[in-house]
């Protein structure tokens, strides 16, 4: 048996970030545009927009500065939500590994 789990955020009960949403703000984050991010990750730009809309509206905060002709990146408000998802999935990765060498040990 093997220990495994998925990992999001929510705010008032709705989930405001996953696993697929946090690759998305790392790509943005990496890349520098959205459209960029979006080829990265092989979905459309109709998806990662939406995605990031979905999001602001949960949070009631803006999470990607867009400059036009230029790209966009993340705001406080973006790279803070990410370090809140990786500290927690760093969490649960720690934890699920401890399990899954007791459960070999037995």
């Amino acid at each position: 048996m093997k220990v495994r789990y998925k990992v999001w955020l929510e705010k008032d009960g709705e989930p405001i970030i996953s696993e697929g949403k946090y690759r998305l703000l790392k790509a943005i984050e990496r890349e520098g545009s959205i459209v960029k991010a979006a080829e990265s990750l092989g979905i459309s730009y109709k998806r990662a927009h939406s995605q990031i809309k979905a999001i602001e509206e949960r949070l009631g905060r803006v999470i990607i500065e867009r400059r036009r002709r230029r790209g966009a990146c993340l705001t406080e408000e973006g790279k803070r939500l990410i370090n809140e998802y990786e500290a927690v999935a760093k969490e649960f990765d720690r934890l699920a590994s401890r399990l899954n060498t007791l459960q070999s040990e037995k």
